[in-house]
């Protein structure tokens, strides 16, 4: 048995296009629109980035410890949700090049969508310069003898 849809991306967009349920409208600043999708990379309500109407769509997600998890949606069992999702994360321990790299050629190797790569990298880096913990900011150094000088008499 087949087990592609038959209905169109484009006729799938221009039906949910308007209403749906990852749709987030916002009337502050000149009524923009996002998208909660996970397979979304950039979060704009675009037909280009809707992972739920494209058949082949990429998605980027926060792991344990700092890490990074792909999703790729299978082109196979497109009627099933809970099957067409394929996983694979990348640990926090990694590095930042090392994971990049191996984003740009999992998604090569399975012939996916050449214009999500850049998009996808950058979702991650993102994901990760975010996870890292934040460092306390240093006290400030006094520079000046004036300036030492009078923190000397502060301190006494």
């Amino acid at each position: 048995m087949d087990d592609q849809t038959n209905v169109s991306p484009d006729l799938i967009w221009e039906i949910c296009r308007p209403n749906n349920a990852y749709l987030v409208k916002r009337k502050s600043g000149g009524g923009s629109q996002f998208s909660k999708d996970p397979l979304n990379l950039t979060n704009k309500h675009s037909r280009k980035y809707a992972g739920f109407v494209n058949s082949k769509a990429v998605g980027v997600l926060p792991a344990e410890k700092g890490g990074v998890t792909l999703i790729t949606k299978k082109t196979k069992h497109q009627n099933r949700p809970a099957a067409n999702r394929n996983e694979v994360t990348f640990a926090g321990n990694k590095s930042g090049p090392k994971v990049y790299k191996g984003i740009v050629n999992y998604t090569a190797k399975q012939n996916y969508r050449a214009d999500l790569r850049q998009e996808a990298v950058a979702r991650a880096s993102a994901i990760r310069e975010f996870s890292r913990p934040k460092k306390d900011t240093p006290e400030r150094k006094v520079r000046g003898a004036k300036a030492k000088k009078a923190a000397s008499v502060e301190e006494s």
